[in-house]
């Protein structure tokens, strides 16, 4: 930077920010700041010409004031003014005023545009850097439009000074983040990936930073910077702090160089290339082996950088997750850190492992640390450490020390803090479910567990014991004598009574011989219970009494006298009022024979993945799957209690249909079962068919309280059933000439490879879709429910279609123009698939509610995919087909991580959900998917074959598509690259 002369002091400029200091008031200071304003102002319009020194001064007191916080409404032409001096300070000044107060939209960016492109083309490194920081500090589109060509080529030229390559860098890196349409890298990318050898660390260091951000887009196209990493890497670990004596921090050369080539080796798999490989793991074994060696200096931005080195190697190691010397190497290095005396080494050494415990080579070395672990659990003082060590007992719990965890979480739980209760209760239901060793071990967890906190024992966690108790006869009887005792505690929380009731409704029977838990006991046992209740609990142990009438006929009286009374006869709350009746009823006319039947024990329920699972997921976030999920380390380990493997659609973030497509928990039985309640609107209309994933079914609360009573007191289980579709009049939406290309996603990936779901939900409208295709048609149901209690006026969906098909819509008949509430009403679609086609039809709804119009509209789920067609065919005729599709354009092809689980039966469900055959023996790598089908449109076929090619190591997925059609090939990939 040049040297400042003295005549650059600017003593107005130090005059007026004393005097600002000086200000005893904020009127006072507001009353200078006016004054000074109107002097420069004033200056700004007279007559003779300022000086560069004046503006500089000048437009330093505007900014100065500016950022005070007061508003700034001229000036900015002097700044601008500023840009074309040749003095550094002058310059230096505009730049600074314009990148604070100029913004992206302003009419000036057209002459600042000029003033940069000048100070760019004139070769000066000083003015240049300045340019550059100003485009990066703006950052606006029309500056990116500008200059994007242009800082490529400034960055890889090769009289280019160091300083310039590194603010090139920089500054193309900002305008990469904020428009990465506008950066060409195709022709600079060799040469950009070249810098990593540059001799200048600073050049280096943006470099990485820029190419880290490139590659992740364009993986394929900056594969050749491993090779250089791991030389440029190698070549500052095995270096000592005098050899790099300018970028040596506190005795550690290059730290964040380092941990930059260490993030930006992430980005990939492990290097193929033998020789690379070698030199990698040897950088990776000397860090490690420097983090045993006594520090060099005491100063803790010595081991800050050590450790942050070291950290971001351990991160490598579990990406590649390939080497198990290392693997147990960098567990052995973070269990040193789980006693040490700082903090936060202890949290980051708890979230490492708990990777580390889902590696095969590693998961025996993280459960050494066991009782460390326990002990961090106990004694930490940081709430987040603690719940560190919760997630890594998770992690590290397998059938050897499942007790022994699980015990220990139970501990904690007493004293936890209130605001990971939740979480640990639902860990702990998950470990003794998962691991249970036998029943009545997981029936008394699972107990204990609502009795230390009831409060935090979600639906899911109690319908879940209920689920397996119900599906295993061995087990019931224990479950009932052990239930029986713990409602006898004085002070019982509400859950354990919902379970207790369902319990000893359907297995009461079974420890009825003792004296101590005879029929009359266990009744007054549980009424003791119901004024304590909620009316949800209240209309459980109705139900439950009325099943005692069935198992011990000698409680009828007293039941009865009971549904009999006053306050349940004449209860204020509808849903008691009605079971009670009904139940009284029930009893007093249905003979034995009827009442065995209609009262008759529950039916197992079907099989299913524990929901407890999905929403400890949905509380962990999206990025919670790898830690959740252990299936790496111990794919045979499936739950002793028969849960299923998981579906694409329990292992995907839940959807807002969940509840609606039966993947939730039941809502609560407090609503009133005689009418559809808003929130079950579609659930009898979105069960697929007997190609798709098994039905979850109802919950045992909703199972138990539904009984499917004879006459007038008929309870319905469901929802009434939509209106036949006949009665519809159909809609033809003659679609994919849907003929217009079109960038635009698809309305839902969760659509692309299954046809049923909720396409909407608000707190007023839930919209329902239920498809089904065939060669080139396709007939679609709409399931329109009015989730409130008040009538939607003027409703009016239409289908919309993109410029010249909205002359393709035949007239239809409209929907009903008055949606009660808690109503639904059905619109059938028909659908022509023309020609190949990007744009899905539109669904615009418009309605009144409360008087006031509401309207949205939104993409239907028709993709192109909708009208595959399997096709069989031999290995031969594969490849010859294969052959035949060679044309460049032809091929779509995309390299990505995967975002769930690598499962090969998901993987499977998903191909064939999307349409494709799946062809096996075809090709010779077993782990492979190779599919084939027929795109049916009225106009013309469209062959399409795909591969898919899964690295479980890396994490990563190669999907190839050949068509005969260019657009198709790349508009599927996308479609399918998605699901993975």
């Amino acid at each position: 930077m040049p040297a400042v002369s003295k005549g650059d002091g600017m003593r107005g400029l130090a005059v007026f920010i004393s005097d600002i200091r000086n200000c005893k008031s904020k009127e006072a200071e507001i009353k200078r700041i006016n004054k000074e304003l109107a002097n420069i102002r004033s200056k700004f319009k007279g007559d003779k010409a300022l000086d560069g020194y004046s503006k500089k001064k000048y437009v330093c007191k505007l900014l100065f004031i500016f950022l005070l916080g007061h508003d700034i409404d001229f000036g900015h032409m002097e700044a601008v003014n500023l840009l074309s001096s040749n003095k550094y300070t002058e310059k230096q000044i505009g730049y600074l005023f314009i990148s604070v107060l100029v913004n992206s939209n302003s009419e000036l960016i057209r002459l600042i545009n000029n003033a940069i492109k000048n100070d760019l083309a004139s070769r000066n490194p000083t003015f240049m850097c300045l340019a550059l920081h100003c485009i990066a500090n703006v950052g606006s589109r029309e500056m990116g439009e500008a200059f994007a060509a242009d800082i490529p080529r400034i960055l890889v030229a090769g009289d280019s000074m160091d300083s310039v390559k590194q603010s090139a860098a920089l500054c193309l890196l900002r305008l990469y983040k904020a428009s990465p349409d506008l950066v060409p890298m195709g022709e600079w990318t060799a040469r950009v990936v070249h810098l990593l050898n540059d001799q200048h660390m600073g050049v280096v260091t943006a470099a990485v930073s820029l190419i880290t951000c490139l590659c992740k887009k364009n993986p394929d196209d900056f594969k050749t910077c491993i090779s250089l990493a791991v030389s440029r890497l190698s070549r500052i670990v095995s270096s000592a702090s005098t050899d790099l004596q300018d970028y040596t921090y506190y005795f550690v050369p290059a730290p964040w160089l380092s941990v930059k080539l260490l993030r930006l080796l992430q980005c990939y798999p492990p290097p193929e290339d033998a020789a690379v490989k070698g030199r990698l793991v040897e950088c990776l074994e000397t860090v490690l082996n420097k983090a045993q060696e006594p520090p060099k200096s005491k100063k803790v931005q010595h081991s800050n950088a050590k450790n942050a080195i070291l950290f971001e190697t351990i991160s490598l190691i579990i990406h590649y997750d390939s080497e198990p010397n290392l693997l147990v190497r960098a567990c052995n290095q973070l269990g040193q850190f789980l006693q040490h005396r700082e903090t936060n080494l202890r949290y980051l050494a708890l979230e490492s492992m708990c990777t580390l415990a889902s590696s095969e080579f590693s998961h025996e070395a993280v459960k050494t640390h066991i009782d460390t672990v326990i002990n961090a659990l106990k004694t930490e003082r940081d709430v987040s450490v603690r719940q560190r060590a919760a997630d890594l007992l998770y992690a590290m719990c397998d059938r050897s020390n499942a007790k022994q965890i699980v015990s220990e979480m139970l501990r904690y739980l007493e004293t936890a803090d209130y605001a990971i209760r939740e979480e640990i209760v639902l860990k702990v239901a998950i470990l003794a479910e998962k691991y249970a060793v036998d029943y009545s071990w997981y029936v008394d967890t699972i107990l204990n567990l609502i009795r230390i906190a009831g409060d935090y024992v979600s639906e899911e966690v109690w319908y879940r014991v209920l689920q397996i108790v119900t599906n295993r006869d061995d087990v019931q009887g224990y479950a009932a004598k052990t239930v029986f005792e713990a409602l006898q505690a004085p002070a019982c929380h509400e859950n354990m009574v919902k379970v207790g009731g369902y319990i000893l409704g359907e297995f009461g029977n079974l420890i009825a011989g003792d004296p101590r838990s005879s029929p009359p006991v266990q009744f007054s046992l549980l009424h003791s219970k119901f004024h304590l209740c909620s009316v949800a609990t209240r209309a459980l142990l109705l139900s439950t009494y009325i099943k005692f009438i069935n198992l011990f006929p000698e409680t009828k009286a007293t039941i009865q006298g009971v549904l009999r009374a006053g306050s349940q006869l004449r209860n204020a709350d509808v849903e008691l009022q009605q079971r009670a009746v009904e139940y009284l009823t029930l009893s007093s006319v249905a003979s034995t024979d009827v009442l065995a039947t209609v009262l008759e024990e529950m039916p197992p329920f079907p099989e299913r993945e524990s929901s407890i699972l999905a929403k400890l997921k949905r509380k962990k976030g999206p990025g919670a799957g790898s830690a959740l999920d252990d299936s790496r380390r111990d794919p045979s380990s499936n739950d002793i209690n028969g849960g299923v493997e998981p579906t694409p659609s329990t292992v995907s973030t839940p959807s807002p249909s969940a509840d609606l497509l039966g993947l939730r928990a039941a809502p609560p039985p407090a609503a009133p079962p005689a009418t559809s309640g808003a929130g079950n609107l579609l659930v009898d209309v979105f069960s697929d068919g007997p190609a798709a994933q098994p039905s979850l079914g109802p919950t045992p609360e909703e199972a138990f309280l539904r009984y499917h009573l004879p006459g007038p007191w008929a309870v319905p289980s469901q929802p009434p059933p939509p209106p036949c579709p006949c009665a519809s009049v159909a809609v033809a939406a003659t679609s994919p000439g849907l003929l217009f290309p079109s960038a635009s996603p698809p309305p839902s990936p969760r659509f692309v490879c299954k046809n049923n779901g909720v396409l909407f939900e608000n707190q007023l409208l839930q919209i329902g879709v239920k498809s089904e295709f065939r060669q080139n048609l396709g007939r679609m149901y709409l399931f329109y429910g009015n989730k409130t209690s008040v009538q939607f006026q003027n409703f009016s969906p239409t289908v919309v279609h993109p410029g010249d098909l909205q002359t393709h819509i035949l007239p239809t008949k409209r929907v009903a123009a008055q949606v009660d509430g808690g109503a639904q009403v059905q619109q059938v679609l028909n659908i022509e698939c023309l020609r190949d086609f990007l744009t899905p039809p539109l669904l615009s709804v418009r309605f009144r509610y409360g008087g006031a119009p509401q309207s949205l509209t939104l993409k239907l789920p028709v993709t192109i995919n909708k009208f595959f067609q399997p096709t069989e065919m031999a290995a031969q005729d594969f490849f010859q087909r294969w052959k035949q599709l060679s044309l460049p354009q032809q091929e779509a092809q995309k390299i990505f991580k995967a975002n769930h689980p690598m499962d090969a039966e998901v993987t499977k469900a998903k191909l064939l959900g999307f349409g494709s055959a799946l062809l096996d023996n075809v090709d010779p790598n077993p782990e492979n998917f190779v599919g084939a089908g027929i795109i049916q449109t009225k106009a013309l076929q469209v062959g399409c074959l795909l591969r898919l090619e899964p690295n479980a190591q890396a994490q990563m997925y190669r999907l190839t598509l050949r068509t005969s059609k260019e657009p198709v090939s790349r508009h599927l990939c996308e479609l399918l690259a998605q699901q993975f």
